[in-house]
């Protein structure tokens, strides 16, 4: 390779470029996100160190006084070592992984994508961006069911900068909801946290209820209206179906209404 075509190959001019094409686009958590990743070469030969794929979403953190968006890395795999890529070679590399347990859900605007990149040395690092969806997986969806099967309405999905319960992650995945039967006019939303611990699952429940009176106006100023619960459901009760677990939690969520 000529020294002038080493110098625009360090430059990104003529270079590899990078394509992946998924199998399945959407995809629930624990479940398995396959595709191929198409490497194009350019003008001229590149050594390429490693292609990696990350698994990526954003998530809100407040900094003085002012909410601002971050993007966060949830995972990374790296799907093939090192190899060199000639000129005008079109290569395929087929990929596989289990998206982690951790991975947030793509509900009410919660983004979620993948970058795929070529780490090449000296080099524009070419990267390409594709959106997936994750979906709620079965012990998740049972709740998810129990929760409008006692009226309450999803509102809102928020990642919300917490490492301290996020884990793996900066952030903890929000969902919040109105009610519009059971609970109507008891509580002013429910905000749930959902935790995969193995085969059973982990929730974080902030109840917060409706004001009544003068008093239940001064808790509301005083932001005492509400009440943080954790629950753990078996998955043996999870089994049962969403009519099972809906009477669950109506019987717990009533205890703080």
């Amino acid at each position: 390779m000529s020294f002038f075509k080493k110098v625009l190959a360090s430059v990104g001019i003529g270079s590899a470029k990078v394509d992946t094409q998924l199998h399945n686009a959407q995809v629930t958590v624990g479940g398995e996100l396959s595709g191929v990743v198409v490497i194009q070469g350019g003008q001229t030969e590149q050594q390429v160190d490693s292609i990696y794929i990350y698994i990526k979403t954003q998530y809100i953190k407040e900094e003085n006084d002012q909410k601002v968006r971050k993007t966060a890395e949830v995972a990374k795999i790296r799907v093939t070592e090192g190899f060199l890529v000639q000129a005008g070679e079109r290569r395929e590399i087929p990929f596989s992984f289990i998206i982690p347990d951790y991975a947030p859900i793509s509900l009410r605007g919660a983004n979620v994508w993948i970058e795929t990149g070529l780490d090449i040395a000296n080099a524009v690092d070419p990267t390409d961006r594709d959106h997936i969806e994750i979906v709620p997986y079965g012990h998740m969806q049972t709740v998810l069911d129990a929760l409008d099967i006692l009226g309450f309405r999803l509102r809102e999905v928020t990642n919300d900068y917490a490492p301290r319960l996020g884990g793996h992650l900066p952030f903890v995945q929000e969902f919040e909801f109105v009610p519009t039967n059971h609970f109507r006019g008891q509580l002013d939303e429910l905000e749930v946290l959902f935790f995969k611990k193995g085969d059973d699952l982990e929730l974080f429940l902030q109840i917060d209820r409706k004001a009544r009176g003068l008093m239940g106006l001064f808790a509301e100023a005083m932001e005492t209206d509400e009440s943080f619960v954790r629950f753990t459901i078996p998955g043996s009760e999870l089994r049962r179906g969403a009519q099972s677990v809906a009477g669950e939690l109506r019987e717990l969520i009533s205890r703080y209404s």
